[in-house]
């Protein structure tokens, strides 16, 4: 019979933690725990539990990755500027913004972000810049409005789009910016707000929302020019979150029909799937990340939550532990 050795080039180890980086098939023991485990891939992708916000808050946003992530603003149920950072374990406090707030975007990285937008009781129209360590007042959006589409790379480039300016209601526009000032282009197809605003300022997809009044299904792609109308969310919702890397990834979770629902579903670039739902069901969450590691928080069940999930998708790295089963 052949041996592991054999086949693979390498014996069976002993660690007694976890390899920090095993290659696929790497087979090994752990003596803490006392389990034999494997690096394996995903078959379908899977929600679990991660380290909960400080503060427990709703109609938040994010910004950066499954590991290094930001999330600021919010009502918890006063209107805050809380901003906490991710590390792929646990959230941290750091400087608040300058505008307390909720139902604002945000777009960029951990250490690059902006939060632009929002409701104070009334909706503003103002705009921040993080870091990495604090929040700076920079030019106003030219169109103020609340529960809006946030996507981009960092402080210096950015979109914001659709969201509800009321009244007299929902709105179209659509707003670029450079670093120093918003820019006025091409219009949304459909006016929505509370949506799943996904990718980058140059390629980025719109899912889901309210039509004021009815929620809807319907999904837009942005190509660095313009919308283009594309594949419907299965699921009619509003008040849902996304993460993705641009306008051919996309992941929409959670949402309210009502009830508050925990479904997820991805975009391929032509086609939504349903996908294994979140733990929590709820809505007014953040997100962050991308398709295949992404990250849920937040949001209102009710009552408002500090639940953080991170998201693994199909043929992703993963550790497994060997049983008998």
């Amino acid at each position: 019979m052949a041996e592991y050795k054999g086949i693979h080039g390498t014996k069976i180890q002993n660690y007694t933690t976890d390899p920090a980086n095993p290659i696929l098939g790497q087979v090994w023991y752990n003596e803490t725990s006392q389990t034999m485990k494997v690096q394996a891939v995903t078959t379908a992708g899977a929600w679990a539990t991660g380290g909960s916000l400080n503060t427990a808050r709703y109609s938040l946003a994010g910004a950066g990755t499954q590991t290094a992530a930001l999330a600021f603003g919010g009502q918890d149920p006063s209107f805050t500027g809380v901003t906490e950072s991710y590390n792929g374990s646990s959230w941290t406090e750091l400087n608040d913004l300058n505008t307390a707030r909720s139902d604002l975007g945000g777009a960029g990285t951990y250490t690059s972000a902006l939060a632009f937008s929002g409701n104070t009781g009334s909706t503003v129209a103002n705009n921040e810049s993080w870091n990495g360590t604090s929040w700076t007042e920079l030019a106003d959006m030219n169109t103020g409005r609340r529960l809006l589409g946030g996507t981009g790379t960092s402080n210096t480039a950015s979109l914001a789009f659709g969201g509800y300016i009321g009244p007299p209601g929902v709105t179209v526009f659509t707003e670029s910016w450079n670093g120093t000032s918003w820019t006025e282009v091409n219009d949304m197809n459909t006016a929505r707000y509370g949506f799943a605003g996904t990718g980058i300022e140059t390629s980025s997809i719109a899912a889901g929302g309210e039509l004021n009044p009815g929620n809807t299904q319907a999904a837009e792609s942005w190509n660095g020019t313009s919308w283009t109308t594309v594949a419907s969310l299965n699921t009619f919702r509003y008040l849902l979150s996304g993460c993705g890397a641009d306008n051919t990834s996309a992941l929409a979770f959670g949402g309210n029909v009502p009830p508050a629902i925990a479904n997820t579903e991805l975009y391929n670039g032509t086609s939504w799937s349903e996908q294994n739902d979140l733990s929590t069901a709820r809505y007014y969450l953040g997100g962050a990340g991308t398709t295949t590691a992404g990250l849920a928080f937040g949001g209102e069940i009710p009552p408002q939550t500090a639940a953080t999930e991170e998201w693994t998708g199909a043929g992703s790295p993963t550790t497994r532990t060997i049983t008998s089963s």
